[in-house]
């Protein structure tokens, strides 16, 4: 494991920021474009709801990327290690360790209370053998925080190889011996057709806008909720797991 920087940090938000009492996708279209905004505001809810409850203690943040979720997880954690690929597409400078996630972890069994696998799941050729890794040098009564995509479109391709279902996700926990905490989808098919509407408009970003706005009072409405109600079982945009050793 080579350390690529372990400098104390201080960053800006890059995906997410903060909203009075919660996380929503940032408005720097540098960051977010318009037409993944919609599905940004959803992650950010349920990812800083997940991360707020659980997180503690030495965290590892697994394949980290850009670190989105740092200053998420920042005030509820003591000590933080930022892990991603050698050849990562975010090139982060917050990076602590280049890591290999489809290889044994070069870390010591029991050594954090929390990690992070956030929306990385799917780019995992071995994925049995992370989760049993992750489990390794998870401290006993430690968590580990799973999110995945369903309803997504292919991304950083080549390399995007999975889709898992709420069953797959409590087989990888019963396999290692692990608890489910929570498991839950977020989004169902109001939300999966504002974001595929999305992305076939974000040429535009009135329509984009327009999209957005539209797509937020509409899932927020009593017949939005309805909708959701009925479908999100089935359609799901992607699922929350919390684990606990």
């Amino acid at each position: 494991m080579k350390i690529k920087n372990a400098k104390s940090r201080s960053l800006k938000p890059s995906k997410f920021a903060k909203s009075k009492n919660s996380y929503k996708a940032t408005n720097d279209i540098k960051s977010v474009g318009i037409a993944y905004r919609f599905i940004g505001d959803l992650q950010a809810k349920n990812y800083f709801e997940l991360i707020q409850e659980y997180a503690k203690g030495d965290l590892l943040d697994l394949g980290c990327g850009n670190v989105s979720l740092y200053q998420m997880y920042k005030p509820f954690t003591k000590n933080i290690i930022c892990a991603d690929w050698p050849n990562s597409y975010h090139n982060s400078l917050f990076l602590d360790f280049q890591i290999n996630l489809n290889r044994p972890l070069p870390v010591k069994d029991n050594r954090f209370d929390t990690i992070l696998l956030t929306d990385v799941l799917e780019h995992i050729l071995n994925p049995d053998l992370l989760l049993k890794e992750m489990t390794r040098i998870l401290k006993p009564g430690g968590k580990m925080i799973i999110t995945v995509p369903f309803f997504h479109l292919l991304h950083e391709e080549p390399y995007d190889y999975f889709r898992y279902t709420e069953f797959r996700l409590k087989m990888f926990c019963e396999e290692n011996g692990l608890k489910v905490l929570k498991l839950f989808p977020y989004g169902a098919s109001l939300e999966i057709l504002i974001d595929f509407i999305a992305k076939h408009i974000s040429f535009s970003f009135i329509l984009s806008k327009l999209n957005y706005s539209f797509g937020k009072l509409l899932s927020n409405s009593f017949i939005g909720k309805k909708i959701y109600s009925a479908t999100f079982s089935k359609y799901p945009l992607g699922y929350c797991l919390v684990a606990q050793k």
